[in-house]
């Protein structure tokens, strides 16, 4: 039943995310209004993330079974795909390449923030 709970919330959010697309005359995608909408609740504790944690951890694991349609679906292609297939793999490593760098600086600076914030909130407490 927390599972179902989990799952309504997460799909109230969706819900919410879709009528603003409908609404708002933006070319922005609905899952795009509901991912901001998430991030507000949590970072106010709107929702608090033990309300959702179950059933993203559940929705993060099975993600990759949820690719396995679109790729079914470019074998029906092959004979269009085959003559620009090195093309596409050369672009596919270099963009994966250029993720994992800027996601590995990013973490890397929000760490060394984190750090430094803790740390100076660390020294500040020594000093009392």
């Amino acid at each position: 039943m927390n599972y179902l709970k989990q799952f309504l919330i997460i799909a109230v959010i969706c819900f919410i995310g879709e009528v603003l697309h409908a609404v708002i005359p933006l070319p922005i995608p609905a899952s795009i209004y509901g991912l901001v909408i998430m991030l507000i609740c949590l970072i106010t504790k709107i929702i608090p993330e033990e309300k959702v944690a179950a059933v993203s951890d559940f929705l993060i694991a099975i993600m990759p079974v949820m690719f396995i349609p679109s790729a079914v679906g470019l074998l029906g292609y092959w004979e269009e795909i085959k003559p620009i297939l090195l093309a596409v793999v050369v672009i596919t490593v270099a963009i994966n390449i250029l993720v994992f760098a800027v996601s590995g600086r990013v973490t890397q600076a929000v760490i060394r923030f984190e750090n430094k914030k803790h740390g100076n909130r660390q020294k500040t407490e020594d000093a009392e």
